[in-house]
């Protein structure tokens, strides 16, 4: 079964980075745009950013514009979550998510509802 995997997370302090990845097996990752949400405590889970499948167009929140960076490397079917500048309002849990069907267009999906496979997630926690 096709499974994500995120990893790395943590507690940071405002102003830090972390670097969150996200191990794809089980299917073509080529052909597969993904996305990254995060859902803090008693909140909804909220678009963070997408990539096509083939890294050449990028969607961003509002909220994290020019902090957050998506990538992928499809080569090693990874994908990528560089964050910077990280502020507590950030604090939540991080999940990669990859749509149910392929695509050979350049669509970047930024609803929830267009992904069908998610990651466990990982806690990334901001201190002040």
């Amino acid at each position: 079964q096709v499974q994500l995997v995120e990893s790395g997370g943590g507690l940071v302090q405002a102003g830090g980075s972390l670097r969150l990845s996200c191990v794809v097996s089980r299917l073509t990752f080529t052909t597969y745009p993904m996305g990254w949400f995060r859902q803090a405590p008693g909140k909804e889970r909220e678009f963070v950013a997408g990539i096509s499948r083939t890294g050449g167009r990028t969607v961003y929140a509002d909220s994290v514009k020019g902090r957050f960076t998506i990538s992928r490397d499809n080569a090693k079917n990874t994908a990528y979550l560089q964050m910077n500048s990280l502020q507590p309002e950030d604090t939540a849990v991080y999940s990669c998510a990859a749509p149910g069907s392929p695509t050979y267009s350049g669509a970047v999906y930024t609803d929830g509802q267009n992904y069908h496979y998610w990651g466990q997630g990982t806690q990334v926690t901001v201190s002040s």
